[in-house]
């Protein structure tokens, strides 16, 4: 558009420019007439300077700074910024919000020091590891499932070993907490023989369960399940890294596609029954292209039966 003004100013008929420039005369005409304002950013409201009491008096922010300063040197001495607006609102009666506060407290230089959030849980993150056998590392994740009639969900935890591909154990139910899950497990560690090892035992290769960060999985209650109660070690991926626990997250795909989507359940016991009847269909029957087109079952019977070329899955 600059472009052909140019060559207009300098003589050149406008139309033909115009058109060389494919540039409608209206258009360009509209722009001459209505020239584009710049917008001036401002930076925001300017600060006033003062509030106002209840009554509608005004307070200048040195008196407020004043208030703060007599505050922090009695009692409230322990309180942030949050409370401090909290007395200032109930023993001055001003009308200020926690946002002002807290920026005349940084002018003054006395805001409390930030706590440091401690976590209750530690988290052992997820490092590569090279899996041998069964009963090596299990992968635990939470899946939901619908229920038309009453329209509520429900939870579904599933554990899955990695080597076999088996679901060794899983738990559905309306509400799903860390006690839950670890009788879950527990049920499956005796099912699969699993010995819990001594005190001293240092030899014998400890169980690895792996889940996301959910806070079934970050409790005090799976914590002291995990390190205290089984022996077994308990470790967590990063957040937004589902691929570190793909072969749960490929079960879940796989049940969502042949068992949630093809039925429509109609009551609670009837969604469980399905899940159950399809994870014991999964596990024994259900061809696995990466078991060598065996159920996880017979791939795991033909383990303990040293029927299998040694195979080494590394994760």
């Amino acid at each position: 558009m600059e472009f052909a003004h140019e060559w207009i100013l300098a003589g050149f008929p406008a139309t033909r420019v115009l058109n060389i420039v494919s540039v409608q005369r209206s258009t360009y005409y509209h722009r001459l007439s209505h020239p584009p304002v710049k917008q001036v950013k401002t930076g925001g409201r300017p600060i006033p300077g003062y509030s106002q009491t209840k009554k509608g008096k005004k307070v200048k922010d040195t008196k407020i700074k004043e208030y703060l300063l007599a505050l922090i040197g009695g009692e409230e001495a322990v309180y942030g910024y949050r409370k401090l607006t909290k007395s200032l609102k109930k023993i001055y009666q001003l009308i200020i919000n926690k946002k002002k506060v807290y920026r005349l407290c940084k002018e003054l230089d006395i805001l409390m020091p930030q706590r440091e959030k401690k976590q209750k849980h530690p988290r052992k993150l997820a490092r590569n590891r090279e899996v041998t056998a069964p009963n090596q590392l299990w992968q635990l994740d939470i899946k939901y499932g619908y229920v038309l009639s009453s329209r509520r969900y429900f939870f579904l935890a599933s554990a899955i070993d990695v080597y076999d591909r088996t679901i060794v154990g899983h738990y559905r139910g309306t509400v799903c907490e860390a006690k839950h899950i670890t009788k879950m497990l527990q049920k499956a560690m005796l099912k699969r023989g699993i010995q819990i090892p001594e005190e001293n035992d240092n030899q014998t290769p400890k169980l690895i369960i792996r889940t996301d960060n959910g806070p079934q999985f970050c409790s005090n209650h799976f914590r002291a399940f995990c390190a205290e109660q089984m022996k077994v070690e308990h470790e967590r991926i990063p957040p937004k890294s589902p691929n570190l626990n793909a072969y749960i997250e490929s079960f879940h795909s796989v049940l969502e596609r042949e068992c949630y989507q093809p039925n429509e359940f109609i009551t609670f016991e009837h969604a469980y029954k399905v899940v159950d009847d399809y994870i014991r269909f999964y596990n024994e029957k259900r061809f696995h292209g990466s078991l060598k087109d065996d159920s996880p079952h017979e791939y795991y019977e033909k383990w303990k039966n040293n029927q299998l070329t040694p195979l080494k899955l590394t994760m």
